[in-house]
């Protein structure tokens, strides 16, 4: 794999699916051959669209597919234990889409099941591949604000969305915490860690998911974050740090900037500009690129996006949904089977 192309399989034909192959087809270093659908008729359509060689009406044919390096898993999170679990049974590695499971529990067992074969395993948290952030978190951690105090960060949609939109189902792990409030709490995360405490309140909707989520996480450092996420109210969808020595601001769509402005006191601001060199802030192609560095380097997994790290956000998610009382049927039958 050190000179070859690295093959990909995608999994899932949706819009984030779309989106990370259109970027795929363009790095030279990376083939996609094969897509999986539970509709043979969306697969072939997808296949075309990308000029795929090979199109599954099934999940496993893909898993079972030898010619495949590592799988893209893009399904609505609901399904990642189910299909990301599949294809780390049959040996292939993996790169899984955010939020990465349904709860904590379930991304134990995925990060079990790699360990157990040897295989690669990745949430797709695309915000800690970008270059942009990895600067800012360099920036923090050699002490450029000082002690990190607090961290802000939201990201919230206007909506409205139906009861039957995905964002609304109960059946697909609906409501704003898994889908948007999984970036703020990761950017809380990659400059603290894991909290030692937390609170939230949240709106629920008639179904039971969550419209908006706010909640208030503490570490023994004294740093407190505040995350806020909606499906109900647009928000800046922006993001700080704050330290004992200065602030840093991130624009709206924090998650994939472009620049990020550093203020240390008694000194000027300082803009830091994306290199054009990167390519779009929308791009997806930094976690790919990450993924097939480690490929060829033989790792297990990646240190920008470690597996430690992807259970902690797990742990944190779930707690703040037990806060708030958002609890989905399939956790319910799931622990009654066992």
């Amino acid at each position: 794999m050190t000179e070859k192309k690295v093959r990909w399989g995608i999994l899932a034909t949706g819009g984030i699916a779309a989106a990370f192959t259109a970027d795929l087809v363009d790095l030279p270093d990376a083939e996609v051959v094969a897509v999986a659908s539970r509709s043979q008729e969306s697969a072939d359509a997808f296949a075309e669209r990308f000029g795929i060689g090979r199109a599954y009406g099934e999940w496993g044919a893909l898993a079972a597919d030898e010619d495949i390096d590592v799988v893209y898993v893009a399904t609505p999170h609901s399904a990642h234990r189910a299909a990301a679990g599949l294809c780390l049974e049959a040996g292939r590695n993996v790169l899984c889409e955010k939020a990465f499971t349904l709860n904590a529990r379930e991304a134990e067992e995925l990060v079990a099941l790699a360990k157990g074969r040897g295989s690669f395993l990745m949430e797709a948290m695309w915000m800690y591949c970008n270059p942009v952030i990895r600067k800012l978190k360099g920036l923090v951690a050699d002490g450029a604000i000082g002690e990190v105090r607090s961290v802000q960060a939201d990201f919230g949609l206007a909506g409205p969305f139906p009861p039957a939109h995905r964002l609304r189902d109960p059946l697909q792990g609906g409501g704003a915490l898994l889908d948007l409030g999984v970036y703020p709490v990761s950017f809380a995360h990659l400059l603290l860690g894991e909290p030692s405490d937390l609170t939230a309140r949240a709106v629920l909707s008639d179904e039971g998911v969550d419209l908006q989520t706010g909640a208030l996480l503490s570490w023994e450092s004294g740093a407190l974050a505040s995350v806020h996420c909606s499906i109900i109210g647009g928000t800046a969808t922006s993001a700080s740090v704050t330290g004992s020595l200065g602030r840093i601001d991130l624009p709206s769509g924090f998650f994939h900037p472009d620049h990020f402005v550093l203020h240390r006191d008694g000194r000027d601001p300082e803009k830091f500009l994306a290199d054009p060199a990167d390519g779009p802030r929308s791009t997806l192609r930094h976690e790919a690129t990450e993924v097939m560095r480690a490929l060829r380097a033989g790792e297990t997994e990646s240190p920008l996006v470690p597996l430690d790290g992807t259970l902690a956000v797990m742990r944190t998610l779930d707690a703040i949904r037990e806060r708030v009382g958002v609890r989905y049927p399939m956790e319910a039958a799931s622990e009654d089977h066992t």
